[in-house]
């Protein structure tokens, strides 16, 4: 039983995926012959690579806080 519904999952994710992909196309194709600067591409690659590097930052220190016992239960002996 938890194998088909780990099926149902993933076939849900993958055509919810494809729905947003047909959605984002649409209206990216409405938009028309628009260009972008180089500041434009500029801000959108350091957004990216900020977003990136925040999102591994956090991840490595929850990591870090787990190996080292950080995260275990706080004690009632006080």
């Amino acid at each position: 039983m938890a194998r088909r519904s780990t099926w149902i999952a993933v076939a849900l994710a993958i055509a919810v995926l494809a729905i947003v992909i047909a959605v984002i196309a649409s209206a990216w194709s409405g938009l028309g012959d628009t260009g972008m600067s180089a500041g434009g591409w500029a801000a959108l690659v350091l957004g990216v690579v900020v977003t990136l590097a925040l999102g591994i930052g956090l991840m490595a220190l929850v990591f870090i806080s787990n190996r080292r016992g950080f995260d275990e239960p706080g004690g009632s002996g006080r």
